[in-house]
């Protein structure tokens, strides 16, 4: 049973200034970069626990970790380094254990996208992925190294992780509630693409439902207002559930986003079984500014 549970450059993954709330069709360029949308470095932990599990393929336990480390700016671009173990146990003999690590970098205007990981599986490679993408004017090139050399191009309307998260940050300031966008993240194999629909919830001010878990330690965040988020991903390549209107997601990912892009009280739906996410760390890193 190898289940990955993946989290977006909140995502992961799963953001403009002035974009629609209805729905982006894709054929047209991504809108401009959220200038005003600054990003905090920070490093942060979650674990995890199975908090339901429904259907004939449900699972009995679930316990692991997230490390999630987020650095750089507009000017040099944004990296993130994230790591997430996890122990799923089906009830069948010995549990699962998924080792998925990754790295990221993404430049400030949204236009180049490098990509690498690795996923082991009780211990065992199990998937390596590695990867670079460039948005032109007609569309997103992506070129793969592994798990084989391989080209392919996205629709040029498609969004990068870090672009996505801003996306929504700035629709949530704008008081708007949906956004959709077609978003590539270079997971799985490296060649696949999701259809997300965003969902953000009224906003938290500053003072309200006062946080127990590691933010609460960490007094910035205090002055920040956050929304609650749910993020589904859909996919793409489904396109007989997608014309029917009738398609499911793959999985979500709710959380509570700060304007400054840290999220806590993570919550990753899947069809058979919800897990969630309690930050136990964070740390704040010091902010470059852009020269």
């Amino acid at each position: 049973m190898n289940k990955t549970i993946k989290v977006r450059g909140w995502v992961p993954a799963v953001l403009g200034i002035g974009i629609a709330a209805a729905v982006f069709d894709g054929r047209a360029a991504a809108a401009p970069p959220a200038d005003r949308v600054l990003l905090a470095p920070h490093r942060a932990i979650y674990d995890l626990k199975l908090s339901k599990s429904q259907g004939s393929r449900g699972i009995e336990g679930v316990r692991g970790r997230i490390l999630y480390d987020f650095s750089g700016n507009a000017c040099e671009g944004y990296e993130l380094k994230f790591r997430q173990v996890s122990q799923l146990d089906s009830g069948e003999g010995q549990p699962a254990l998924s080792d998925l690590r990754s790295t990221t970098w993404e430049n400030g205007n949204a236009s180049k996208f490098r990509f690498s990981s690795e996923n082991l599986f009780n211990e065992r490679r199990a998937d390596v992925v590695d990867g670079q993408a460039e948005r032109t004017t007609k569309t997103v090139a992506v070129s793969l190294t592994k798990p084989k050399e391989k080209s392919l191009d996205m629709p040029v309307g498609a969004v990068f992780p870090t672009e996505h998260m801003r996306r929504i940050i700035a629709a949530a300031r704008e008081g708007k509630s949906l956004l959709e966008f077609p978003v590539f993240d270079g997971s799985e194999t490296g060649d696949k693409l999701y259809n997300t629909l965003t969902v953000i919830g009224r906003p938290i001010a500053p003072g309200e439902k006062v946080p127990d878990d590691a933010v609460a330690k960490v007094a910035e965040l205090a002055k920040l207002t956050r929304w609650p988020v749910t993020i589904s991903y859909f996919d793409k390549t489904d396109e007989k559930s997608e014309q029917s209107g009738e398609q499911t997601p793959v999985y979500s990912i709710g959380f509570e986003l700060y304007e400054n892009g840290i999220s806590r009280a993570l919550v990753l739906s899947y069809p058979d079984f919800t897990i969630s996410g309690e930050m136990t760390s964070l740390e704040l890193k010091t902010a470059k500014p852009c020269p």
